[in-house]
This record gives structure tokens, C-alpha cells and sequence, in this order.
């Protein structure tokens, strides 16, 4: 990895270009989206029907943390319109809440609720899992799906 990064660097720098002096030191900064030595994470609740909708990260890792980086909430309508609050349980700033508003009419789709933390936030303690959750939207709601992104680190 540093062979390549050193070899880029040398040929931004023959070609004249001053942006190369801004990169990241060798060996540190963020590789992919993720810090070094991170461990991609993903939730999802699946397609669930009138029912909690929870897509899990789990800290499965001894003495590793988990940060959770953004959730995407979609759904369907229902037979009559409700109002829920979606949550993220499990992070050091606590319990983050969102209210979502659904449609009439199962055939129709709901706004989708997407919400990215930046910079990633930690769970509350080392080996916790974080939880993104949204209950049921009601009767007639046939389609509604949770899904979380995050690193372990």
C-alpha cells in the first residue's frame, strides 16, 4: 500500500501538481471512507411487514467500538396515515429520535428517511451494539426497511 501511495505521490509531484503536498501522511489518515485499520459494519432489518423494522451493528469484537456512520429508513403506506418516531439507541450522545409521517394508501411509498452522522458517532461503551429502529407504520403496511451503516474499530 505505501508503494503505491509513494509511487502516486511521486508522479503528482514530477507532474507539478501542489495538491499533492496536501495528502494524508503515509501509514495514517482514512483509507476507503474508513479510518485505518477499521471494520466495515452493516445492518439490515429486511422487508417487514406492519412490524418493528431494527437493523443492528453489532461489536462482536472484544475490547473494539462500534461507530455508526447512517441509516436508511423505506417504506410503503398504510390504510390510514400514522406518524411514528424512528430511533438510534446505543450511541455516546444518546438515544437520537425522528419523526416520520406515513402516506394512505399501501400501494403508495413513503418519503425516504435517510440520516448520515459526520463525523461517525461511538457507541455509548466499548462492545455495544447500536440499533436503528422504526415501528410499525400500522395496518395495510406491507413493505418497510431499515438499514445501518457503521465501522468497528
Amino acid at each position: 500500500m505505501k508503494t503505491f501511495r509513494t509511487a502516486v505521490l511521486a508522479l503528482l509531484l514530477s507532474c507539478g501538481a501542489a495538491f499533492a503536498q496536501q495528502l494524508p501522511p503515509l501509514g495514517g489518515g482514512v483509507l476507503g471512507g474508513f479510518p485505518v485499520g477499521a471494520t466495515a459494519l452493516g445492518g439490515s432489518s429486511g422487508n417487514v411487514a406492519a412490524a418493528t423494522a431494527a437493523a443492528t451493528l453489532t461489536a462482536a469484537a472484544t475490547g473494539k467500538t462500534a461507530y455508526f456512520s447512517a441509516f436508511k429508513f423505506t417504506s410503503s403506506g398504510a390504510t390510514a396515515a400514522s406518524i411514528v418516531i424512528c430511533t438510534v439507541t446505543g450511541l455516546a450522545i444518546g438515544t437520537q429520535s425522528y419523526v416520520l409521517a406515513s402516506v394512505i394508501g399501501a400501494v403508495l411509498g413513503n418519503q425516504p428517511l435517510i440520516v448520515s452522522f459526520i463525523p461517525p458517532q461511538p457507541a455509548s461503551a466499548i462492545n455495544t451494539n447500536i440499533v436503528a429502529s422504526c415501528p410499525s407504520l400500522g395496518v395495510g403496511n406491507t413493505n418497510a426497511a431499515m438499514n445501518a451503516e457503521g465501522y468497528l474499530q
